[in-house]
């Protein structure tokens, strides 16, 4: 903790990443409106005191609609990952601490998967789940599993071979053990670093599939179907689109520091200055 505050651009992105969580999780007490209600009276109305990033063509504050938005991308982001370590992280360790059949067929399986690239992957299972949050989190978590695999399998092959693995087999350890309490806990900083690198790109993914219609599904509030939303009206009133942006671009942005300063902190010897 005591190097990573002494990382400024780290700490900037562990403070905005925790602004995001909390409005995420106190969404309906931070926002000022509803975000579903319209106002017909305050179409298009711009930034003012009453509606701080101005209003959509129904009406809707904007602000309140980008809070209970990041409830969603936080949702995804979150979810999504722990979805992609719960499938990828056990295939890992298999494919890399056993070899022969179980690593061919992990590999072979993690290839097929990542020929397709990310965003790609997952729109396409989107489109086969049907449009919803829930399928969404679940395409995004599926596209994310080869990353989780490939970062797991790598850490196993290398501490495989390191002393105390080598020693836990002589004292009679079996698999479950080498791997739970040997292996395991000591790939937990590559793991991690992965982990807040997957965030933002899942954040990234949800707003797509919203945009595209494949995710959350008006008139629930979504960065990627305000983005949308906005599209036919730029000219008259571009704070709709500028505002969901900049929201998407602070939290990818912001857990990317996390993530560099996390690597440089849990890592010392791939530390970039």
């Amino acid at each position: 903790m005591r190097a990573l505050r002494r990382n400024r651009l780290a700490l900037t992105g562990a403070v905005i990443a925790a602004v995001f969580v909390i409005a995420a999780l106190f969404a309906p007490l931070i926002a000022p409106y509803d975000p579903s209600q319209p106002d017909f009276g305050n179409v298009l109305a711009e930034p003012s005191a009453a509606h701080w990033l101005g209003t959509d063509d129904l009406g809707r504050d904007q602000l309140s609609r980008i809070v209970h938005g990041a409830r969603a991308s936080m949702q995804v982001g979150l979810v999504a990952v722990v979805l992609a370590f719960l499938v990828g992280v056990p295939l890992g360790l298999l494919a890399g601490y056993y070899g022969r059949f179980a690593d061919t067929a992990v590999s072979r399986l993690t290839d097929t998967m990542l020929a397709f690239p990310f965003l790609v992957l997952a729109v396409g299972l989107a489109a086969i789940l049907g449009p919803s949050l829930t399928n969404a989190t679940i395409a995004i978590g599926i596209s994310q599993i080869p990353a989780v695999i490939r970062i797991t399998r790598a850490e196993t092959l290398r501490l495989k071979h390191v002393d105390y693995v080598a020693a836990a087999v002589a004292n009679g350890g079996g698999d479950g053990t080498v791997l739970f309490r040997h292996i395991l806990p000591n790939a937990t900083s590559a793991l991690i670093v992965q982990a807040t690198v997957g965030i933002p790109a899942a954040i990234i993914g949800e707003a797509l599939l919203s945009f595209l219609g494949l995710g959350v599904q008006p008139p629930d509030p979504s960065l990627g179907v305000m983005l949308s939303g906005a599209q036919s009206f730029l000219a008259p009133a571009p704070w709709l689109a500028v505002f969901p942006g900049l929201a998407i671009v602070a939290a990818t942005l912001a857990f990317n520091l996390l993530g560099d300063g996390l690597r440089d902190v849990l890592d010392p010897r791939g530390a970039t200055r």
